[in-house]
């Protein structure tokens, strides 16, 4: 900033323009608080555009891991971290105090669900006091976890105007949901486009400044009410159209006719359709989660969402839905029930290729099928021993089996969650008597025969 302003020039107008100015010219230092699915990829991609980053997390050993040029995530190629480590424009740490030498800072903390499926905003208002302690005149603060309209202007902005200083004037603040797709090649950080929506005029415009230096496209709204609630469109919208993938699959069943073969035939329309696909449940860190925040803001609001309630239902139920199908099949092909049964879940993670397991329906599943007295074993090249889980306790440091026809002696059935790629699906096909495929993979790999069942 420079060290005097023309006394015309209002306080807020040169601060911003000289923050401008520094975005403009890379000459600008961005903190990333979270160094996680949102935070890592995005340091990564700011170093790449030429920025100086601080790197915040308060995990220790995932900053002595990033320092030594390890990757926590799969999708994260080590040698980008190495690259961008060698750049010397990348500092990590675990010291809030670095935040003051930051022009702008970017939150990416988790925002997971209460236990009453309420917005947990509690990584959020600890990162935002955090900011707080450490604000300074000059810094634009940009919200980038998804939450309920009202979250940067309702929770983040008084904590940062209980320092003293004010919004558009001393410090500059802005929502600008993330759009992450891990493990998702075709399109990265930098080449999705990001919709940014301003507490004010000054700070909408500033904070266009660094995303537009490093992302294909900026996406300008008129509030950080309303880029909230374009993430939970989004994220609405596809939990939505999976519920009623969901239950088109239920309807067709009785009649004979394969859901995944009339979606392949309709996704020929050029025009007013788009293809979703049913599955064992939803999981992941969005699509479970980002519908609950809006519904809570609507009851607030005194409103019903009758129609999100109920795809949540659907998508919640289709777990119970697979487990009977696989009971029905045992008890039809074996003349057996789950009690006693040897089950192997194939594939753990929420989503292909990825070992993220939060929210993943296949741990569900695997609870559901200790419950009902089966045995149950798992195959995941990706997750050979489950890590610990909040949510799933007695699950921690169970330990797949391996690869191979030996390894499948003794199991009376295979429950196919995630159709990961490292998998020999023809040699389960031909090595279990039983396979129970929720992902259509066995259909697309050509594999038949009466012992594979869809579900």
């Amino acid at each position: 900033m420079p060290d005097s302003l023309p006394p015309c020039l209002p306080h807020s107008v040169g601060l911003a323009e000289s923050l401008n100015a520094r975005f403009r010219d890379r000459d600008a230092t961005i903190a990333v608080i979270g160094l996680g699915y949102v935070g890592l990829p995005l340091i990564l991609a700011l170093v790449e555009a030429g920025f100086h980053v601080i790197g915040l997390d308060a995990d220790p050993a995932r900053l002595a891991g990033l320092a030594a040029g390890r990757s926590p995530l799969r999708q994260i190629d080590p040698d980008s971290i190495r690259a961008a480590l060698c750049t010397d424009r990348l500092r990590l740490t675990g010291e809030g105090r670095a935040l003051v030498e930051a022009d702008a800072i970017l939150v990416c903390v988790p925002t997971p669900l209460g236990h009453h499926r309420e917005p947990d905003l509690s990584a959020v208002e600890s990162a935002t006091r955090l900011i707080a302690a450490n604000l300074r005149p000059g810094q634009l603060i940009v919200l980038e976890s998804t939450s309920y309209p009202g979250t940067t202007r309702g929770v983040v902005q008084p904590i940062l105007e209980a320092t003293g200083l004010r919004c558009g004037e001393d410090f500059f603040l802005a929502h600008a949901p993330e759009r992450e797709d891990p493990g998702n090649a075709q399109h990265r950080t930098a080449s999705i486009p990001r919709v940014i929506g301003g507490i004010d005029p000054p700070s909408l415009d500033l904070a266009l400044a660094p995303y537009g230096a490093f992302v294909a496209r900026t996406v300008p709204v008129s509030s950080s009410d309303l880029a909230e609630a374009v993430k939970l469109t989004e994220n609405t919208f596809r939990a939505v159209n999976i519920a009623l993938m969901n239950e088109l699959k239920l309807v067709f069943e009785p009649m004979g006719i394969d859901i995944w073969e009339v979606i392949e035939a309709a996704r020929t329309k050029p025009f007013g359709y788009m293809p979703f696909f049913p599955g064992p449940g939803l999981g992941g860190h969005c699509i479970p989660v980002d519908p609950h925040y809006l519904t809570w803001q609507a009851r607030a609001h005194g409103v019903a969402t009758r129609f999100i309630d109920l795809a949540s239902e659907i998508n919640a139920a289709m777990p119970r839905h697979v487990l009977d199908r696989l009971a029905e099949a045992l008890d039809r092909q074996q003349g057996r029930g789950l009690r006693g049964s040897r089950i192997l879940v194939i594939g753990l993670g929420y989503k292909r290729n990825l070992e993220d397991l939060r929210h993943s329906p296949a741990l569900v599943l695997m609870e559901m099928l200790v419950q009902r007295g089966a045995e149950v074993l798992h195959l995941d090249p990706l997750v050979p021993v489950i890590p610990p889980q909040p949510d799933h306790p007695g699950l921690a440091g169970c330990r797949g089996i391996g690869p191979g026809r030996e390894a499948l002696s003794g199991i009376q059935a295979g429950l196919i969650v995630t159709d990961h790629d490292g998998i020999d699906y023809a040699d389960l096909a031909a090595g279990l008597p039983l396979l129970i495929d929720t992902r259509n993979v066995c259909a697309r790999l050509g594999l038949i025969g009466p012992h594979i069942v869809k579900a």
